[in-house]
């Protein structure tokens, strides 16, 4: 490792400035932190260093903003993308899936670019690996690997003291139970909560308010212009590579997978005996006869939403559901979504609930996200790519 020689010879490195804070717990790495939840922490010295407090690590600090940057799952990712750092993400999971899905999106922001294909695929990340890719952060919920069988709180520990940082939260996904270690310590928040704490751990706080008033004004957009809940069609989410047996998530559960969905109010169509994550038949779907099918990673460019279009209409069971009928089977993006893509998928999502009132939604068959007419769309694309460039 390219640190390995200052340590030693005893000089100090980039690396040991960046520690956590905090009090610690029985040792460890976990530190309290309710009474600083929400806080934005200013330098808290005169050489330029700083702090962020974020559940489940407690307080952390940086001697400066971080350079390369490991992730894990998407939704960090992308607020690494946001806040123009795309390129400097050096690991995530599923690197070539989410790179062709991302890019559906970012071919509607004029000038930006984004790659992902080949970086280290980290679902289960190797502790090994990590000390070679010897990341400035580790953008990832140390709680949540944790929770994986290869990794102890003691590994844990030993890649935040010797490597870099952890700082993410995964839990408040959908507002899962912690590992027990981590339950005293956990905190949910919301998709823009948790950006916001990531922009400041980069110092992109500017950047941050910026995308924050888009998002914003387009959440006022939608919520002045909802219509009354008996006027709202009821719909399903579901994963539908295989229409025979089909991941189903409810839409109205708390945490950030439902971020792009929940502000729009749809009348969720599955019964009480169903919990997000379920896999049900076409049978039980028909039960639960949705006005509007979401299909979730339709918008890939390997998913074929015609194929899946055409099951449904030939299928005996299948043909009977009413959001088949009215053909309203329609392409979703990803759950673990970051800012720019929540964005894009409020505005998608509302067109295909409301089309009456926020205008027509394309039928999709493939290739990126539709070109909207200007008047039509409900955010600026030039302003947020402006954004993400740092050039507003």
């Amino acid at each position: 490792m390219n640190d390995n020689t200052d340590r030693m010879t005893g000089a100090p490195t980039r690396r040991d400035y960046m520690k956590y804070g905090g009090t610690v717990v029985g040792g460890g790495l976990l530190a309290g932190c309710s009474d600083l939840v929400g806080q934005r922490e200013p330098d808290s010295s005169g050489d330029g260093s700083y702090s962020v407090t974020m559940a489940p690590m407690g307080e952390v600090s940086f001697d400066s903003p971080p350079e390369s940057i490991f992730t894990r799952l998407t939704h960090h990712a992308g607020m690494a993308f946001a806040l123009g750092r795309g390129d400097d993400v050096n690991a995530m999971h599923a690197p070539d899936y989410y790179d062709q899905l991302w890019n559906q999106f970012t071919e509607r922001l004029p000038g930006v670019t984004l790659d992902w294909t080949g970086l280290y695929s980290s679902w289960d990340p190797d502790k090994g690996r990590l000390y070679e890719l010897d990341s400035d952060i580790h953008l990832a919920d140390p709680a949540s690997v944790n929770a994986l069988d290869s990794w102890s709180m003691t590994d844990i520990e030993e890649v935040r003291e010797t490597v870099s940082p952890w700082f993410g939260n995964k839990f408040s996904d959908r507002h899962d139970e912690p590992p027990t270690e981590w339950a005293d310590h956990y905190e949910y928040y919301t998709l823009w909560e948790l950006f916001e704490k990531v922009a400041a751990a980069f110092r992109e706080e500017s950047r941050y308010d910026a995308l924050e008033t888009i998002h914003a004004d387009l959440l006022k957009t939608i919520e002045e212009n909802l219509p009354p809940e008996r006027e709202r069609p009821t719909a399903v989410l579901a994963g539908m590579s295989d229409i025979e047996s089909m991941y189903v998530y409810t839409l109205d559960a708390p945490g950030f997978l439902t971020a792009h969905v929940r502000p729009l109010g749809p009348i969720g169509a599955l019964g009480d005996d169903i919990s997000s994550g379920d896999t049900i038949d076409m049978e039980g779907l028909l039960e639960a006869d949705p006005d509007v099918l979401f299909s979730l990673g339709g918008m890939h460019p390997q998913t074929d939403m015609p194929g899946i279009r055409s099951a449904l209409r030939n299928h005996a069971v299948g043909r009977e559901l009413s959001a088949v009928e009215s053909g309203r089977v329609y392409a979703q993006g990803a759950r673990y979504q970051g800012p720019i893509l929540n964005l894009f998928q409020l505005e998608m999502t509302a067109k295909q609930l409301y089309p009456e009132i926020f205008g027509e939604w394309p039928t999709y068959t493939e290739g990126p996200y539709p070109e909207i007419p200007e008047d039509e769309r409900l955010f600026d694309r030039q302003a947020v790519a402006d954004i993400i460039a740092g050039d507003r």
